[in-house]
């Protein structure tokens, strides 16, 4: 997951807060890192950002070097994928489009939340969680028995809740493939910075990004 504005994370990672522990202090809770691979139901509320409700299923596959959203807006019967890679190709694609968007970075690693600051614990969606927010982008809750990811929140209002949690999920390799509509014409495919890209995300007209 943010899964989003991979370029931000990806520049944020190197930027590692002082340890607490080192000063004498008792150093804070750290987030637990993603599962190399997992597939998460995620229902996201877009609508403070301008967009919609979603219903994602997210497929994580860090091995393989790929990202998948299944994405299906409310009431809408045609979903929306979005493919991601580790060489920092997209594919967003339903049945009668596809936008090929191009970011500098590509998928997030299972330790992408290192350097994220503490922030406590608080009670979320029912559950007592680990609160942890990166460079003030993302906010992310983490179950305090589980360590399941709960909720992660984003700084436009985006809020993203994980409904499932399936460590070891993993999608067939037929899903994957960008249809041929999507290299009709490689000369005129829409490409897109990572900074053009997020925008478009969080204005909620396109996927997010996991």
């Amino acid at each position: 997951l943010l899964l989003l504005l991979l370029p931000l994370l990806a520049v944020a990672a190197e930027a590692v807060p002082p340890n607490p522990a080192a000063a004498g202090g008792s150093a804070p809770p750290v987030p637990t890192p993603w599962p190399e691979q997992f597939h998460a139901v995620m229902f996201t509320n877009l609508t403070e950002s301008g967009g919609r409700l979603q219903l994602i299923d997210l497929y994580y596959d860090w091995p393989r070097g790929r990202n998948l959203n299944l994405i299906h807006n409310q009431l809408s019967g045609d979903p929306t994928y979005d493919v991601e890679w580790t060489n920092g190709t997209s594919y967003i694609f339903d049945s009668a489009s596809c936008r090929t968007i191009r970011f500098p970075v590509g998928v997030l690693p299972p330790d992408w939340l290192h350097g994220a600051v503490y922030l406590g614990r608080e009670s979320t969606d029912g559950f007592d969680c680990h609160l942890w927010t990166k460079v003030d982008f993302v906010w992310y809750y983490e179950d305090v028995l589980t360590h399941r990811p709960v909720r992660w929140n984003f700084f436009n209002g985006m809020q993203q809740h994980v409904m499932s949690f399936e460590v070891g999920g993993v999608l067939e390799d037929s899903h994957w493939q960008a249809p041929s509509h999507c290299f009709a014409d490689d000369a005129t495919a829409a490409a897109a910075t990572g900074t053009d890209a997020a925008s478009s995300l969080l204005s909620g007209h396109t996927s997010t990004r996991g």
